[in-house]
């Protein structure tokens, strides 16, 4: 079988991992400092806080742009269900509004109809490895007083009109799951250009003590930590920490590798006329965490995915958030069809460094067969 990822890590990885762990010091400590300072400099963000999943930073993003119950967020249903989940978490309500057919991300065009009284806040998706429409959503958001949080989780390394993903936002987070850009295994970062707002993270991702264990740890005087508000334990360990260290010094190999990988694909099929390859609009980096095809021929999505899993390559889709079980309780009636039709339509292939030609080949193979034209 050829899966959807594989990953890419190796005994740097693994070294850097028992240095971790012998030197006595497991959790959140020195490496996730090292870490986050060189991923805020790599994206171009003044402060870069580590958390244990993408999942966690969201619902502490959300929590620092003042996000309360009785609040409502706007975000796109066509995502990963823990875009949503996080805002439910901070008590709010989402508002899903549909997307652009062509990058599969937020339609900025549609937002502003969306908001309403109780609006308090953007969540945009910058879906599988392309960078969300930030800069017009950002005009949109500060014309009505809101805040940006961005769920990046796919997209680390991404442009969008020239900028990288994780500058421009007032919050950008993103995820090292084993399917993203990088991994530690689990884990995440919120990156932001507000130093209070980081200070306040940072707090409230180890309960909210106002003293840090390291910092207690290393002190020479007895210092005693006070809980000023209801925090959280969504630490990042040291030991992920030097996995995403090693692996930020392959960053930028990674994303060149995954967009050959990509135009490869693109040359590979551009006679295939019964699907449409992914878009990347002027001014932006796509940096592929999934490729993504769209089917043209009317074959169902399913019958294609299993012809395809049949002869032994994994693919995978994107769900329409709206559509699951807990969200259909909460909006019985909503209608995107723009999301709808490409929840319907697309699949994703494997793509992932190490993925060779010639399983690129079979891939291209196993897909021209299963969509029979």
């Amino acid at each position: 079988m050829i899966p959807i990822t594989r990953l890419s890590v190796g005994q740097e990885e693994a070294k850097a991992a028992a240095e971790a762990v012998m030197s006595g010091w497991l959790t959140i400590g020195k490496r996730c400092a090292s870490f986050e300072q060189a991923l805020a400099r790599y994206v171009g963000a003044e402060h870069a806080v580590a958390v244990n999943s993408c999942t966690t930073g969201l619902h502490l993003a959300l929590l620092a742009a003042g996000i309360k119950r009785g609040d409502e967020v706007i975000c796109p249903s066509h995502s990963f269900i823990a875009s949503a989940n996080a805002i439910l978490y901070a008590g709010a309500r989402p508002k899903f509004v549909d997307i652009d057919p062509r990058t599969y991300n937020i339609d900025p065009g549609l937002i502003e109809a969306a908001i309403s009284e109780k609006t308090r806040a953007i969540l945009p998706v910058s879906q599988i490895g392309l960078g969300a429409d930030i800069p017009s959503i950002l005009e949109i958001a500060r014309r009505h007083n809101l805040k940006v949080v961005e769920d990046a989780a796919p997209s680390l390394g991404a442009l969008a009109a020239g900028k990288f993903i994780g500058s421009m936002s007032d919050f950008t987070c993103f995820s090292f799951d084993a399917r993203k850009i990088l991994t530690t295994g689990e884990g995440g970062v919120i990156t932001t250009n507000d130093t209070g707002a980081a200070t306040r993270l940072r707090q409230l991702r180890a309960h909210a003590a106002s003293t840090s264990t390291a910092d207690r740890h290393h002190s020479d005087q007895i210092r005693f930590e006070e809980y000023p508000e209801l925090g959280f334990n969504y630490k990042m360990t040291d030991i992920q920490a030097a996995i995403g260290l090693v692996q930020m010094g392959r960053v930028q190999e990674i994303v060149e590798e995954r967009r050959r990988l990509a135009h490869r694909y693109n040359s590979l099929l551009a006679d295939l006329k019964g699907i449409d390859v992914p878009y990347e609009p002027a001014g932006w980096r796509h940096v592929y965490q999934s490729y993504c095809v769209r089917l043209k021929n009317g074959k169902p999505q399913l019958a294609v995915m299993n012809e395809m899993a049949r002869a032994g390559v994994a693919t995978r889709r994107i769900m329409a958030i709206h559509r699951e079980p807990l969200y259909k309780v909460m909006f019985p009636s909503l209608s995107l069809p723009e999301t709808e039709k490409a929840t319907d339509t697309t699949l994703l292939l494997p793509i992932f460094v190490g993925l060779t030609d010639s399983e690129q080949d079979e891939v291209v193979r196993v897909l021209r067969a299963a969509v029979g034209c």
